[in-house]
């Protein structure tokens, strides 16, 4: 069999490289060792305005209006709601976030993201509070389930385990039956343990997150005090994330539960839920915070599209334009994320 590209790893950077290709009407095949990935755990948050700074994300007039685009692209052609809008209750935590906060809240280019938080809500906030605006979370599980079908349906989807040591290198890089142009690795964390890519300086970190039910009434909005808390439907909400580079495993912990609700008491004091869903992951984080993106400097036809982090929702899909764009006709990739910025060390 040829193929134009063959994708390592089915989470979200591999599903929207996929899908972006195929647009093209490129010949492609997914391989994906059908394992639960940090896309299927994360919850997808999208928030322009982050950080203990409160600090506008690079490029979000760009990456914001491409991610809406292409969810609702995929929404219409799935006929399935995957993004939701939804506004953000930012809790500040001390007297440097609140005078972050009347910075950015003064700023004009701050203005189409955050406002002064309404003087009725009367969530615990010795420090104050700050909307956010054009917030909100990708249905990532949902979204990967469909684009798993959809791609079965076009063949180009396989569920097994890559032993790199399979792959042939040459001027048509083969693996099994396939022989492909391009061989793209989108596989999270598990690029550390690439022969080809684990000199990229990846710091991954474990995040665990929980579902609960309730009965109560919940405004609907996201709530923030550097851990997040979502109300998914009328009787379901989401508490996350921890942050832990020390135990890289996907098991849930009791630590990690405790953490998260007492975020949720600190949160909603005296709410009461149950637990239906504790799971972890671990997210493919950089030393500089920002994706790895490019080719091998000695074996082009081997690629990298990965480390995106938290960030994935909002950055995949102006990201995966500007990917296919480099493979397909040549043009530059930002150097930012470029991993040339890594290759004089390799």
């Amino acid at each position: 069999m040829k193929v134009d590209v063959l994708i390592i790893g089915q989470g979200l950077a591999g599903s929207l490289l996929a899908w972006e290709l195929l647009k093209r009407d490129c010949r492609i095949m997914i391989i994906d060792n059908g394992e639960e990935n940090a896309s299927q755990v994360a919850a997808g948050l999208i928030n322009p305005v982050t950080g203990i700074r409160l600090v506008k994300a690079p490029e979000i007039d760009t990456l914001l209006p491409i991610a809406t685009r292409l969810y609702a692209e995929l929404a219409e052609y799935f006929q399935q709601t995957f993004y939701i809008e939804k506004p953000m209750l930012r809790i500040l935590r001390n007297a440097n976030e609140a005078i972050y906060a009347a910075n950015r809240l003064a700023d004009p280019a701050y203005r189409e993201y955050i406002a002064e938080a309404d003087s009725t809500d009367t969530r615990p906030s010795p420090f104050g509070c700050m909307q956010q605006n054009h917030t909100g979370y990708l249905l990532t599980q949902s979204l990967l389930s469909c684009l798993k079908a959809f791609f079965i349906s076009k063949n180009c989807y396989r569920v097994t385990n890559v032993n790199y040591s399979d792959i042939e290198l040459g001027s048509s890089p083969r693996w099994q039956d396939i022989s492909t142009q391009h061989i793209v690795f989108c596989e999270g964390h598990r690029a550390t343990d690439n022969p080809w890519f684990s000199w990229l300086p990846f710091r991954p970190v474990k995040g665990e997150i929980l579902t609960l039910s309730h009965q109560a009434t919940l405004p609907d909005n996201i709530l923030n005090n550097g851990h997040w808390l979502i109300p998914t439907t009328d009787q379901q909400l989401r508490v996350g994330a921890t942050f832990d580079r020390g135990n890289l495993n996907i098991l849930p912990t009791e630590a990690g539960k405790n953490e998260l609700l007492d975020t949720m008491q600190t949160l909603l004091p005296g709410f009461s839920a149950e637990i239906i869903a504790h799971k972890a992951n671990i997210r493919p984080c950089t030393a500089d915070r920002k994706p790895f993106i490019g080719r091998h400097p000695h074996n082009p036809q081997l690629l990298i599209f990965n480390g995106f982090g938290a960030k994935g929702s909002l950055q995949i899909p102006w990201y995966s334009r500007q990917f296919v764009q480099h493979m397909l006709n040549g043009s530059h990739l930002p150097t930012d994320c470029d991993i040339k910025r890594y290759a004089e060390k390799y």
